[in-house]
């Protein structure tokens, strides 16, 4: 305002004036006019925030509804009411409980995917929409994941015809431990998509907050690869009057936790991460006698696939070794292909997880993308790895892969994810949202033509 009263004065009014002032303050007006322009809101941003209280609304009702994996049943039937509700075709069921919805027509073909499965805990944030499922939450933002998905339809369905190709939304079922991903893809959810985009909502990302907004990601390895395992050690029970006369399992097993704890110490290479934590023993119930049986578990994590199968290796290795020099015979059991039963009598394959690899042309393309969404100052692409886990690494191994963290960090939405204080702010929505559809929008707009069937970046 000042900057224009004193142009009115320079030169509408004539008064005299230093032509160097002048010359400064034209410069400054021009700088500023441009910025303004510069950061003028991003138009998809604007319209997802337009129905910010729907997208709410949607969260919140699939938060009261949590449900493990492959037993998502009213969360499966609440998406597809929606999608009805928007206009949006899609095929269900697909692994399980799990639905692929498309929007536009013709290639290329881009995939976009959420995530609605919950975590066994019991709810512990004080909100209006609380768990209805006792020892059910979503912990993880899961629910948030899908109705930042559901967003992103409602805008894709209003511009369908100018679509420049189809995109696929993946709603998939059993994340957390079920490799729902990995039975997604063999039952063809990713169809002739060319590319896939995930965001995932997190208050902190690497130990560090990530603020309302921020986008943390790296180019290559961004998660760990996850694999679980069971090691039952056997020996001699008896009195514990007489040890023995035993072949006693659970000095057996504190050995063999003792040396798997060095495996990564002393036979990883240092400039390789990894990491073997055992999570459980289970042995005995009462004071005076050695049991005959040890269970224990855990889980190995590693960045690399030639890592993870070294720890697989040595995790058996070390295990029966150790357990032999005390007498016992210890059974390496992976979870890896082996197929369990679900509370609710569905059976499924648990598999271990690759690591997620994000595509680099992909990267590259996702950071100039997020840039117009939430400005380049919020971006941070160059991250450090973690050693979570992600069954978004299965769609990564059969094409182009982007996975992102998407901050929401603010006073009161501070709890980590997997806490049953976790709670998120749901500013983060209409962000997630745009963010799906820009990614989505600007891939089949650079990616027309085929090129052998297949589209490429």
């Amino acid at each position: 305002v000042k900057l224009s009263k004193y142009l009115y004065t320079c030169l509408i009014l004539k008064k005299k004036v230093n032509m160097v002032n002048l010359t400064n303050v034209l410069c400054i007006f021009v700088f500023v006019i441009f910025n303004l322009n510069v950061c003028e809101s991003n138009p998809i941003l604007e319209e997802a925030k337009s129905f910010h209280p729907w997208i709410s609304s949607v969260r919140r009702e699939l938060h009261k509804i949590p449900e493990l994996m492959y037993e998502e049943v009213k969360t499966s039937a609440f998406i597809r009411k929606t999608l009805d509700e928007i206009g949006v075709r899609y095929t269900f069921p697909v692994a399980v409980t799990g639905i692929v919805a498309e929007v536009g027509q013709g290639s290329p073909v881009v995939a976009l995917r959420a995530d609605f499965d919950a975590l066994p805990l019991t709810e512990g944030a004080d909100v209006d929409f609380k768990s209805e499922h006792e020892g059910r939450m979503h912990a993880c933002g899961h629910d948030a994941h899908t109705a930042m998905l559901l967003g992103a339809a409602r805008i894709l369905k209003a511009r369908e015809s100018s679509l420049s190709g189809t995109v696929r939304l993946l709603f998939q079922p059993a994340e957390e431990g079920g490799a729902g991903a990995k039975r997604m893809i063999g039952e063809g959810a990713l169809g002739d998509a060319g590319a896939i985009f995930a965001v995932h909502v997190t208050p902190g990302f690497g130990g560090a907050l990530l603020p309302l907004g921020h986008i943390s990601t790296n180019t290559g390895t961004i998660l760990a690869g996850a694999g679980q395992f069971d090691i039952v050690i056997s020996g001699a029970g008896g009195h514990a009057a007489a040890p023995h006369q035993t072949r006693d399992p659970v000095l057996a097993s504190a050995a063999v936790v003792q040396a798997l704890q060095q495996v990564v110490a002393r036979t990883l290479d240092p400039l390789q991460s990894g990491v073997i934590s055992i999570t459980y023993i289970q042995g005995g119930t009462t004071y005076n006698v050695i049991p005959a049986e040890v269970k224990l578990g855990g889980t190995f994590r590693a960045l690399t696939h030639e890592t993870f199968a070294f720890l697989e290796k040595q995790v058996e290795k070390v295990a029966t070794a150790t357990a032999a020099a005390y007498g016992c015979e210890a059974g390496v059991f992976f979870k890896d292909g082996v197929e369990v039963t679900s509370p609710s009598g569905t059976k499924y394959l648990e598999h271990a997880y690759p690591p997620t690899v994000n595509n680099a042309a992909l990267t590259a393309f996702a950071k100039k993308v997020s840039a117009l969404v939430v400005g380049e100052d919020k971006l941070s692409f160059d991250e450090k790895p973690v050693m979570g886990g992600e069954d978004f690494s299965f769609y990564a191994e059969k094409i182009p892969g982007f996975f992102a963290f998407l901050g929401h960090a603010t006073e009161g939405h501070l709890a980590p994810n997997h806490s049953p204080y976790f709670n998120v702010d749901e500013d983060v929505l209409p962000i997630g949202t745009a963010l799906h559809v820009s990614y989505a929008i600007e891939w089949l707009s650079e990616n027309k033509a085929k090129l052998g069937g297949k589209q490429e970046l």
